[in-house]
């Protein structure tokens, strides 16, 4: 319980002992919690009290709210580590989720000017334009965009890109294997189209990523586009002092 004679602000005090209900399993992902109105007769705190509570856990992620539903325990974050070049699927497997897949387009295209400089090559020459919505758990986590050139490029036309991984059949087919990338990140806002196909809020945000994979000898042969669920991934990188 609240004790209003503990230093500690109420508020802070209500944000721990929510925070305990989600981390020991009482409260599951997707659960709706208690109201701002129901929290503070519950714990004879003002609902200012408890809005703050509920507010600060939303911004750490641990909840969400959505208007004139409610407020609910999100799902938890999987976190990408920016270490190690790996692709999707085998980074999902990596954290004990299910991988999956479902190819919303895959033809050969003309390139557009970004991925063509970042794939070296001239006018005039096909790529494979490959969009998948990416899933864990059979949830839709982003939606990827990848711009793939290199010699028999059009035999992936006829592979199963939705059941298995694009890295294992470069390697296995192509001898291609992914030996570094260069990448940015940055936070927007999703757009209809991504709204619809990762099943956001209009207005929601998510995080950009923008890579240029390497193979074995040095040459660029994917440029990818990816917006992921801000609520759903984060990128986590391990700096070290020189």
């Amino acid at each position: 319980m609240i004790d209003k004679s503990n230093p500690l602000p109420m508020y802070y005090q209500l944000k721990e002992l929510l925070r305990e209900k989600i981390a020991t399993g009482e409260w599951q992902p997707g659960d709706m919690i208690p109201s701002e109105r129901e929290l503070s007769e519950q714990y004879r705190i003002s609902r200012m009290t408890a809005r703050q509570a509920l507010t600060e856990l939303a911004i750490e992620g641990l909840l969400r709210r959505q208007q004139g539903r409610g407020t609910f325990v999100a799902e938890p974050k999987i976190e990408h580590g920016l270490t190690r070049l790996t692709g999707f699927t085998e980074d999902m497997k990596a954290r004990g989720l299910r991988p999956g897949a479902r190819v919303i387009r895959i033809e050969l295209i003309h390139p557009p000017i970004l991925a063509m400089q970042a794939l070296q090559i001239s006018p005039g020459k096909k790529i494979l334009l490959l969009e998948r919505l990416r899933l864990a758990q059979e949830k839709p986590i982003a939606l990827e965009t990848s711009h793939l050139h290199f010699h028999g490029i059009e035999n992936l036309l006829h592979q199963n890109l939705e059941d298995n991984s694009l890295y294992k059949i470069l390697a296995e087919n192509y001898q291609i294997s992914p030996a570094r990338a260069v990448q940015k990140i940055g936070a927007d806002l999703c757009s209809q189209r991504e709204q619809e196909l990762l099943k956001l809020q209009e207005g929601a945000p998510v995080l950009r990523n923008k890579r240029i994979t390497f193979d074995q000898w040095g040459k660029p042969f994917e440029y990818t586009e990816s917006a992921y669920r801000a609520d759903r991934y984060v990128f986590q990188a391990e700096l070290n002092a020189l």
